[in-house]
């Protein structure tokens, strides 16, 4: 989805302090601007911008302005992500990839990716609530510099000519994850916010200060384990998760001794996601919490690893 949320104790004007929220409709390549324009790429990212760079560019573009229309509400949230921004950058201690100013993601989610990978070429990734392709992406960096290849999965269909335009190399689903297969489920469209979930209430934006009045849609259901098999996928080396607080519901039908992920990028911080990580031989990466508040990053614990001749 597009829009984090925070600890669901949050309610009225949002981001007094942003917390876990980030909304990635709005300039996470310069968050300071409440104009929503993303800027050009600059010869201090290190990339070169290329005709391909600007139809992107101009694309987010389009996309932001198509999600959400600029409010009070919206320019809070963009202020917010300025300050955590700031505070990133400030941090001590960034060396290495961790110390570059990402690119496509909210906030640090993208170098994050890249230092746990040191920048690895052709891996699989698999996008759960990927939103859009490009703008507030994990994963597009991956694709667009590092030639890796994936999944992206989101609950509305909107995204997938989207998808179809600026991620030729990988494949999107329509799918509403969790854990079971068959059928459909409720999925609930907020107009305006991009905070669209399978929770009325999160659609409807109140515990962010609004109230808008969501479309309830049908989405097939299916669990990742099916997915993944119908795609003929035997191997993913990261996971970016972003569902909403669905997040334990979608790990349940995905069989991860089989799939064997080094990396899961989870969104939120809900005991109940870590016990199910530790349970099953993976800890948690102390090492990110001070630079990405909003998610938590899990690799298979060293002893288990050492065991598989990793």
């Amino acid at each position: 989805m597009l829009l984090k949320r925070t600890s669901q104790k949050v309610a009225g004007p949002i981001l007094a302090a942003l917390g876990s929220l980030t909304l990635c409709s709005l300039g996470c390549s310069d968050p300071a601007t409440t104009s929503g324009t993303i800027p050009a790429a600059t010869p201090e990212t290190g990339i070169v911008e290329t005709d391909r760079d600007v139809i992107e560019r101009g694309h987010r573009e389009k996309q932001m302005a198509a999600d959400i229309e600029p409010n009070e509400v919206t320019a809070t949230v963009t202020r917010a992500i300025a300050r955590e921004t700031e505070r990133i950058q400030s941090l001590p201690g960034r060396t290495g990839i961790l110390a570059e100013r990402w690119q496509y993601s909210v906030f640090a989610e993208e170098v994050i990716i890249r230092d746990f990978f040191q920048d690895r070429k052709e891996g699989f990734f698999l996008d759960v609530g990927a939103a859009w392709p490009v703008y507030g992406s994990n994963t597009y960096y991956l694709e667009k510099h590092l030639g890796w290849t994936g999944i992206g999965i989101d609950a509305l269909a909107d995204y997938a000519p989207h998808w179809a335009k600026l991620r030729p190399k990988s494949t999107f689903l329509v799918s509403l994850v969790t854990d079971k297969t068959g059928g459909s489920g409720k999925f609930f469209k907020s107009a305006g916010l991009g905070i669209s979930s399978t929770d009325r209430e999160h659609a409807a934006g109140r515990m962010f200060g609004v109230d808008v009045e969501p479309e309830e849609i049908s989405v097939p259901m299916a669990t990742l384990n099916d997915l993944l098999d119908r795609e003929g996928i035997t191997k993913v080396d990261l996971v970016s998760m972003d569902i909403e607080g669905h997040e334990l519901k979608a790990l349940r039908g995905f069989d991860i001794e089989r799939f064997q992920p080094e990396l899961l990028v989870i969104e939120g911080n809900r005991p109940e996601v870590r016990r199910y990580f530790e349970r099953r031989g993976y800890e948690q990466i102390d090492r990110y919490l001070e630079i990405d508040r909003g998610n938590r990053y899990f690799q298979r614990k060293q002893s288990a690893a050492n065991a598989q001749g990793d």
